[in-house]
C-alpha cells in the first residue's frame, strides 16, 4: 500500500519566517530614515500593487514572469543535485538569441515571436550544456563553471550587438527594438489588467512550472534525474546513465533560464540589451526565489510572485522620500535567512526526533543496539 508523502510545513515555516524577519528589519531602516513616515511607508510596501487596481497586479505578473523562470532552472537543478549558479549567463544569452531572431527574421509572420522564444530556450541550453559537459566527464565543480560561463555570457553579447550593426543602437548604447510579430501576444491580459505590462509570457512561466512539476514527480525521466542528483554511484548501479542525467539536467535549467531572458525582451515593453559590464540581476533573483520556495516548482511560483509583489509595492515608497533602494535590502534579508531556512528545517527536525525518542523511551541512539542486544540475549541468541 502506498503512503501519502506527508506536507513539509518545517520548510513552509522556515521560508515564512525569512519572510517575516526582511520585513521587521525593513521597516527598522523606514523607522531609522523617517519616523513619521515609517508606517505608511511600511504599509505601502505591504499593499501598493493593490492600491492601483488591476493595473497594479498586472505590473506584479509581470515582474514576476522572468524571476519565476530562473527561479525555476535554479531550482530544478538543485532537485537533481546540481547548482545551477549560471542562470545569470543563461539569461542574458537565451536572451540574446530572441532578440536576434526578433531583429533579423522579419518574413516569418504570426510564428515570429514563437520562434524568437524557441531560440532563447535553444541558445540558454546550449549555454547550459558546457558546464554539464563539464561536470560530467571531467568531474569539474558546476558552480565554477557556471559562473565563468556567466561572464563570458555577458562580454560575448555585449561584444556582438555592439559591433553587429543591424543589432545596434550606438545612440542608446543597446540592442534596437525587436519587430512588432517578434513580440509575445498578451492572450487576453491586457483586457483582465488594463494599462499594465503584463503580456502571455506570464501564462508561458506557469506552463513551464506546471510541467516541470510533472517531469520530476510523475515520469521516470525525472525520477532518474532526482536519482543521479542523490547519489551517482548508486544510480550507475541501477543501470542509470549517469553523465547524461547530469548533462540534460543543466540543459533543460540553461533552457528554462534561456526562456527568462526571451520573455523579458519579447515583452514588447520598451526593454532591451543593455551594453554594460554588469550581470543579469534576474538570474540572481532566481536563486533567492528558488530558495524561498524551497526549490519546489510551485513553490517557485508563488515565491516569484511574493518577490515581484514586494517590487511593485516598493515602487511607491517614493511618494514618501524613501529610496526604492530599501526595497533591495529587505528582498536582500529575504534571501539570507532563505539560505538559512534548511537549517531551520533540520532543527526543528530534530526537535521532533527527539520528542519522538522520548515516547519511545529511547533518550540515546545507543538504546535501540542496547534495546536489541537485551532481546537477543533473551532469546538464546549468542552474539
Amino acid at each position: 500500500m502506498n503512503k501519502k508523502r506527508k506536507f513539509d510545513y518545517t520548510g513552509v515555516l522556515s521560508s515564512v519566517f525569512a519572510i517575516l524577519i526582511g520585513l521587521i528589519v525593513g521597516f527598522i531602516i523606514l523607522l531609522i530614515c523617517n519616523p513619521k513616515q515609517s508606517a505608511p511607508g511600511f504599509f505601502t510596501i505591504l499593499t501598493g500593487a493593490f492600491t492601483h487596481g488591476a493595473k497594479g497586479v498586472g505590473q506584479v505578473f509581470y515582474y514576476s514572469t522572468p524571476i519565476i523562470l530562473t527561479g525555476l532552472s535554479v531550482g530544478f537543478a538543485f532537485k537533481t543535485g546540481l547548482f545551477n549558479i549560471g542562470a545569470s549567463g543563461q539569461f542574458i544569452v537565451g536572451g540574446f538569441g530572441a532578440v536576434y531572431v526578433g531583429i533579423m527574421c522579419e518574413n516569418l509572420g504570426s510564428i515570429h515571436w514563437l520562434a524568437a522564444l524557441l531560440a532563447g530556450v535553444l541558445f540558454g541550453a546550449i549555454w547550459g550544456l558546457v558546464p554539464g559537459l563539464l561536470k560530467a566527464f571531467f568531474n569539474v565543480n558546476e558552480v565554477i563553471a557556471s559562473i565563468m560561463m556567466n561572464y563570458i555570457g555577458m562580454y560575448g553579447v555585449n561584444w556582438f550587438v555592439k559591433s553587429y550593426k543591424p543589432m545596434f543602437n550606438n545612440i542608446r548604447n543597446e540592442s534596437k527594438p525587436v519587430l512588432q510579430t517578434a513580440n509575445i501576444p498578451k492572450m487576453g491580459l491586457d483586457k483582465l489588467f488594463p494599462d499594465s505590462s503584463i503580456n502571455g509570457g506570464f501564462i508561458i512561466a506557469v506552463l513551464v512550472v506546471i510541467l516541470i512539476y510533472l517531469v520530476l514527480d510523475k515520469t521516470a525521466f525525472g525520477y532518474e534525474l532526482k536519482a543521479v542528483g542523490y547519489n551517482r554511484d548508486a544510480s550507475r548501479y541501477a543501470g542509470i546513465n549517469e553523465k547524461k542525467g547530469i548533462v540534460f539536467s543543466m540543459m533543460i535549467a540553461g533552457a528554462i533560464s534561456g526562456l527568462a531572458g526571451a520573455c523579458l525582451y519579447l515583452a514588447g515593453t520598451g526593454k532591451h540589451i543593455e551594453i554594460v559590464d554588469t550581470l543579469a540581476d534576474e538570474g540572481f533573483t532566481g536563486i533567492s526565489v528558488a530558495l524561498l520556495g524551497l526549490c519546489h516548482p510551485i513553490g517557485i511560483l508563488f515565491a516569484g510572485i511574493f518577490i515581484a509583489y514586494l517590487t511593485a509595492g516598493g515602487f511607491y515608497l517614493q511618494l514618501f522620500e524613501f529610496s526604492t533602494e530599501i526595497i533591495d535590502i529587505i528582498v536582500a534579508i529575504i534571501i539570507y535567512f532563505s539560505a538559512f531556512a534548511l537549517m531551520v528545517k533540520m532543527l526543528i527536525a530534530k526537535v521532533e526526533k527527539n520528542k519522538g525518542d522520548k515516547k519511545s523511551g529511547l533518550k540515546e541512539p545507543g538504546d535501540a543496539a542496547a534495546s536489541k542486544a537485551v532481546s537477543d540475549k533473551k532469546g538464546g541468541i549468542k552474539a
